[in-house]
């Protein structure tokens, strides 16, 4: 089973070109076929993990700069490592999906697409309530909660120390942020990902890369 990323930018026109530091924040998740871009202001990967999956979602929504749409579902053997030489319903899951994710208006901009619609809704559901808590921390938070490491017990006053601040300020910014809520959470988007299971193959006929409107 595969989970097509598709990520396109939201404002390119204003922001100029953010690509590349995208792929660079991607960069450290282990891929099937490496994030790369696809078309325009877009980037695509392939992750063989629902975990991983979630995790690259939630990286890009932190952006506040980019739909994402993953898709569930097989890609023809053998995988290539340019993402244009692949093809299955995969990709046409995640185009579908960015495609919605760019219709989201002011909610978060992310959207789910696999053969099993009400589980990939399911999935969608759980991972908008996750980015949304992700894209309303502030940078205060985020200086905190990027030195955490999730399950290890004690390292409050190993990250107090190192800002410079009380212990007490980081468990205020732990509970603020919800930083355990989301971690609790994860398996659960990513346990629903991964029952969205898709078919094996794509007929000839269907023509999968059709690249979203840039500047959406």
């Amino acid at each position: 089973m595969h989970y097509v990323l598709t990520i396109n930018q939201r404002d390119s026109r204003e922001s100029g070109d953010l690509v590349p530091e995208l792929i660079r924040s991607l960069r450290h998740l282990p891929a099937a076929v490496p994030f790369q871009r696809s078309v325009g202001d877009e980037a695509q990967g392939v992750l063989a993990d629902a975990a991983t999956a979630v995790d690259a979602a939630l990286t890009a929504i932190r952006q506040r700069r980019w739909n994402v749409g993953i898709g569930v579902g097989e890609l023809h053997p053998p995988l290539q490592q340019n993402i244009l030489d692949n093809d299955g319903f995969g990709l046409v899951y995640a185009r579908r999906a960015v495609v919605r994710a760019q219709k989201t208006g002011e909610r978060i901009p992310l959207a789910v697409d696999g053969p099993d619609a009400d589980i990939a809704a399911e999935a969608q559901a759980v991972l908008r309530l996750l980015g949304q808590i992700v894209a309303s921390r502030t940078d205060a938070e985020w200086k905190v909660l990027d030195l955490m490491t999730p399950g290890a017990r004690g390292q409050q006053k190993y990250v107090a120390e190192i800002l410079g601040i009380t212990t007490q300020a980081v468990s205020k910014a732990v509970v603020r942020s919800h930083w355990q809520e989301e971690w609790a959470t994860r398996p659960a988007a990513a346990r629903l990902l991964a029952l969205s299971t898709g078919p094996v193959s794509l007929p000839p006929s269907v023509r999968v890369f059709e690249p979203a409107a840039q500047g959406a």
